[in-house]
Formats: C-alpha cells, structure tokens, sequence
C-alpha cells in the first residue's frame, strides 16, 4: 500500500506534506518523495528508505511552493529506487500515484513513438507523459478524463501542474481517496488519517470521480464531466 498527500493553501506547504507522509507510513514503504510548484516550475525531492531520509534531503536542499503533493511508494513497476520514486514528472505536470495500471505498457510505447521519454520503470510515469500529451490540445478537465478512460486498472492520483498555479487534481478508481477542507487550504489524502492534523472536515471520492481544488473551494466532477455535490 502506498500513501498520497496533497496540500493547496496559502503558506510553504513542504512541512505538511511531510507530516501527512508521516502518518501514512504503516502503510509500508521503500522511497518517499514530495513535488511543489513556484513560479511556474515543478522542483521535486524524493528519496530512498524512510521519510528521515527525505527530511535530511529538504534540510540540505529546501523546497518552497504552496501548491504541493507527496507519495509513499512500495515498488511494484521496477525496483525501489530514487529515479522510480515519486512524484513523476514531465516538467509540466507531476503526479503520484496508487494503484497498478494494466495498460501501462502499450500506452508506453505508443507514447515512444511520439517521441515521450521515460526515465522511470513505473507505470506511473505513463501517466504523467499521457496527461502531458492530451494538454497540448484540451483543458485540465477534458485532459484528466481522457487519460482516466485511457487507463486500465486502480489508481488514486494527485496532479500538480506547471501552469495552473493554483489547483491540485485529485481522481480515483479502485484505490481510496479523501478530501480535507480548511482555512484558506484543502488537501488530498489516502485516507482521512493522513488529514487528522490538518482538519476534521472530509469528503470522500467515489469511483471514477475527479476533484479540483484550489486554496478556497473544492470542485467534484463525475465520469461524465458533470458538476456535484459532496457531503462534508
């Protein structure tokens, strides 16, 4: 089991995202790792082994953002290791991920073709050049939907993007997601423990559902692309 956390407000968000990480270690894990955007760029820290090692990492070479994700992993594509840890990223978008995408190699190698390349052995590095291709033509929404209906298998995601600075995606099939709500900040989570410090006020995402949150306010999308309402 891995562990998503996802934190959009108005303060430097690494030290939450590091807190709800933390929380999400009895899930197990081989590598840790944290994305936040400034100024229009995606700068990432990730490491091997536990989340020490990530704090020793950010303590060296702090990272800044208000806009941020991080992930827990327990390798099943390719071997524990920096390079495989996540968040992935193309340099426009950076994404973790839970879950196992069936597909992932023939969406790979169709993305080969079109000259993408994968540093990774993961699965979900297609995901990330997949999102990344599908933005050259259509908006975040219309993007994030057609790579879900590309995707065979489970996921949870949280997406960060170079050029929204203020919005984190969350979407789910199979694997849980929830969704916490603040002041002036929401969050994505795993589970509604990884938000306890952050809030007590939660929803949850059903299957093939996407949630679009900014620092203010919380959007909930169906399969369908059609708006609802969730229960708090």
């Amino acid at each position: 089991m891995c562990g998503i956390i996802g934190v959009i407000g108005h303060n430097k968000v690494s030290s939450l995202l590091i807190e709800g990480l933390k929380r999400l270690e009895y899930r197990g894990y081989d590598s840790a790792g944290i994305a936040t955007l400034l100024n229009g760029k995606i700068d990432r820290r990730r490491s091997l082994g536990k989340i020490e090692n990530l704090k020793k990492l950010l303590k060296k070479s702090p990272i800044k953002g208000n806009v941020g994700i991080g992930h827990t992993r327990w390798a099943t594509h390719g071997i524990p290791s920096r390079i495989n840890a996540h968040p992935h990223s193309s340099g426009d978008v950076a994404v973790v991920h839970n879950g196992i995408i069936e597909n992932s190699n023939s969406i790979k190698n169709e993305l080969i073709k079109k000259n993408y390349l994968f540093k990774s052995q993961t699965d979900t590095e297609v995901i990330t050049q997949l999102l990344t291709n599908y933005l050259k033509n259509y908006d975040i929404l219309d993007s994030v939907h057609k790579t879900l209906e590309r995707l065979e298998g489970s996921f949870a995601l949280g997406i960060i993007f170079k050029n929204f600075k203020d919005i984190v995606v969350g979407a789910r099939r199979g694997s849980p997601l929830a969704v916490g709500y603040g002041h002036e900040e929401n969050y994505i989570g795993s589970d509604s423990y990884a938000l306890k410090s952050m809030t007590n006020k939660i929803s949850y995402l059903e299957d093939g559902e996407i949630c679009i949150l900014t620092k203010d306010k919380v959007e909930f999308y169906n399969s369908e692309k059609n708006k609802i309402n969730k229960e708090i």
